[in-house]
């Protein structure tokens, strides 16, 4: 019943691709572990698991690890992207372009040219 009501949880966590992930049901509650990528991914999760079971759901018991805690996110960027369209994204303010821009002078010469399929690290802020 409790793994009906996360089972976008679970879902996400395959979209992701959460390595050594488990799934446990007992006494009417959930539990799950695994391994996020990034801290951006295991964000993603929390907010999902929030969204369904509210700020302290007590039918869920996740504990997801991060292998990389060198950088927030990793991002490909796709066709029409900007910087400051990414920075929102993994931030919420486009202002902060810059600190994913300073991220990344090895592949971008200017903040204002970045080109699709390049792989660009989101800093820890």
């Amino acid at each position: 019943m409790v793994k009906a009501k996360y089972q976008n949880v679970l879902d996400l966590g395959e979209k992701l691709n959460i390595q050594n992930g488990k799934v446990e049901e007992a006494e009417g509650k959930l539990k799950v572990w695994g391994t996020a990528a990034t801290q951006y991914e295991k964000n993603l999760l929390w907010d999902e698991i929030k969204r369904i079971g509210g700020e302290n759901p007590s039918d869920i018991m996740a504990d997801i690890k991060v292998a990389d805690e060198s950088v927030y996110a990793r991002h490909t960027v796709s066709s029409g992207e900007t910087l400051g369209k990414i920075a929102k994204q993994y931030y919420g303010d486009p202002s902060k372009y810059q600190k994913i821009y300073q991220a990344n002078t090895d592949i971008l010469k200017s903040p204002d040219l970045i080109y699709p399929d390049q792989e660009l690290v989101i800093p820890n802020i």
